[in-house]
């Protein structure tokens, strides 16, 4: 397979396995989304990384594939494109992208899709679309503007230049860059002290700042409002309150 889900400790890696540059071709994308689904259902995940090897993340799609491709083709296929990386956006669980080597065109577009980038030193992010005769299609003008502004992702989509780890992190792509080969740790420790949270609480978070980013400040703070007196509902609101009162902050348990 050239994506598997592995489960350890709460946390679900989708790792791509296409060697040797983690090509995203139609198969792969479709597993990509498979999984990704999967990792959305099982409760025994409860927070992810997506991980491309020490080597790579993802160098892009599969030119070779998509040369062949006609209009035809791609009109029938942009929209499942689009929606395998969607599948990963969607993930109702915290998401951190461990990023190796290459993360280009549409392996800089999955990398998005996470809500933390941690990178190696090693790192090389673009999107190079443009060097095709395209642009990005499986979200990057969509996704790239909103996580950087408007000007920078003009700058690295109109020229199509890789950005290195610490020009990443300076124009906010990463969030973090440490040594290549302390990638994928720091991802999984992330990951995994997020996934022993309140995980209701936790995908409340989630839903309302990605929802409240593509609408209008009073419709995103009612989508606030709402999860926020929901979540008084909870199990994991009585027990973290509950604690806070006996014992101070940061020491109740939710598993």
């Amino acid at each position: 397979m050239t994506v598997s889900l592995e489960v350890a400790e709460g946390v679900g890696t989708l790792r791509l396995d296409r060697p040797p540059m983690n090509a995203l071709d139609i198969a792969t994308q479709d597993r990509l989304k498979e999984l990704a689904e999967e990792a959305t259902r099982r409760e025994d995940v409860r927070a992810v990384v997506v991980y491309g090897g020490e080597k790579v993340f993802a160098a892009g799609a599969d030119i070779k594939e998509m040369q062949a491709m006609d209009h035809t083709a791609m009109v029938l296929r942009a929209r499942a494109l689009q929606d395998s990386f969607t599948a990963v956006a969607r993930i109702p669980k915290p998401v951190v992208a461990a990023v190796t080597g290459y993360a280009l065109g549409g392996g800089c577009e999955l990398a998005l899709c996470a809500d933390f980038r941690i990178a190696g030193e090693n790192a090389k992010l673009g999107q190079p679309e443009i060097l095709l005769g395209l642009i990005p299609g499986a979200g990057g003008t969509q996704r790239l503007a909103r996580l950087v502004g408007p000007s920078k992702a003009k700058d690295l989509i109109f020229t199509g230049r890789m950005v290195k780890a610490e020009e990443a992190r300076e124009i906010g792509l990463v969030d973090r860059v440490v040594p290549a080969d302390e990638v994928y740790t720091q991802a999984h420790a992330w990951a995994a002290k997020l996934a022993q949270g309140p995980a209701l609480a936790l995908r409340a978070a989630k839903e309302s700042i990605d929802t409240g980013l593509e609408t209008d400040i009073d419709t995103g703070l009612a989508i606030e409002r709402n999860w926020f007196a929901g979540l008084f509902a909870t199990e994991d609101r009585e027990r973290g309150m509950r604690s806070f009162v006996a014992e101070g902050p940061g020491k109740a348990k939710f598993l």
